[in-house]
């Protein structure tokens, strides 16, 4: 079944292709030097009406050479039938545009990473045919990350350590140095993990919830305007306008003052706190609503 935290474990390897050298290193796996990373068409269907589709396919081109597949596939749960499906969508790559392949799984739990690594034996008898051994990312060999100055230089695999620890008593500590490194990293980093963590951590309660604040609190730079404190500054503030409306018309409301829907519009579209506080005041004594605007406008 398609789950938010399912996608996240491989589309975040789409989105940011930086995090395979660090990952191919963890794996022990040598990755071809300055290789361009291509997306490809997860679709494995032939033309009988049979759908088989990879999570996610790379193709990792080095300068010199036609390079190789990625077959990346986030595996929540021991699955009998991906022995099969796995092995065919590896065979199916490899015939399709001739390049080697490999598969990718990607766990969240331990016992799960365990059976993933295989290997599947296709055959009859005592002979056999094919075997299957994936790459495997879990718990066991995706490393914490606690550091917030490792977690500024990569964020990708920060990102990917508190996916991967979702579940684990690390997971607070990962999170909150991943909280730090974005208080400084660029808007489109921040809109990314930022995002990317709250759907990737919707079936890890605690951790989400753990996330969420962590969000909601502004800065760990007090001052130094950076885009997390900004965001939360301007949350903050935006709060309080709407807040300052509220009253204004709360107070009209039980004086049995009349608030045309003309009058109601321009209040709750004031976004000026000195222009809100005077218009309270007035709203205290007013006999009319037209009171409030008699003096200068609103800035």
């Amino acid at each position: 079944m398609v789950t938010s935290t399912h996608e996240t474990a491989h589309r975040i390897f789409q989105d940011r292709p930086e995090l395979l050298p660090p990952v191919f290193d963890i794996l022990g796996v040598p990755l071809p030097a300055k290789a361009e990373i291509d997306v490809l068409t997860p679709d494995t269907t032939e033309i009988r009406p049979l759908e088989r589709r990879v999570d996610t396919v790379l193709r990792v081109a080095p300068p010199d050479g036609d390079g190789f597949l990625l077959a990346i596939e986030a595996q929540g749960r021991r699955d009998p039938a991906k022995a099969s499906s796995w092995t065919y969508y590896l065979g199916y790559l490899r015939a399709k545009y001739d390049l080697p392949a490999l598969l990718l799984v990607v766990c969240q739990d331990r016992p799960t990473a365990r059976w993933a690594a295989g290997p599947f034996r296709t055959g009859y008898g005592d002979w056999t045919a094919l075997t299957l051994q994936p790459l495997v990312l879990g718990p066991g060999n995706v490393p914490v990350i606690t550091s917030p100055d490792v977690a500024t230089r990569n964020l990708a695999m920060t990102a990917f350590s508190a996916l991967t620890h979702a579940s684990d008593p690390e997971a607070p500590a990962i999170l909150e140095a991943l909280a730090k490194a974005l208080g400084t990293a660029d808007e489109e980093s921040y809109s990314y993990y930022s995002e990317i963590l709250e759907i990737g951590l919707a079936g890890h309660t605690p951790a989400q919830n753990i996330w969420s604040k962590l969000m909601a609190v502004g800065s760990y730079f007090p001052g130094r305007g950076t885009l997390v404190e900004r965001t939360f500054l301007k949350g903050e503030a935006q709060g309080k306008v709407e807040a300052k409306a509220e009253s204004v018309i709360r107070v009209l409301n039980a004086r049995r003052i009349d608030v045309p829907a003309e009058a109601l519009q321009r209040i709750e579209d004031c976004a000026d706190l000195s222009t809100l506080d005077r218009w309270l005041d007035l709203a205290v004594t007013a006999a009319r609503v037209d009171e409030l605007f008699a003096d200068a406008p609103e800035g």
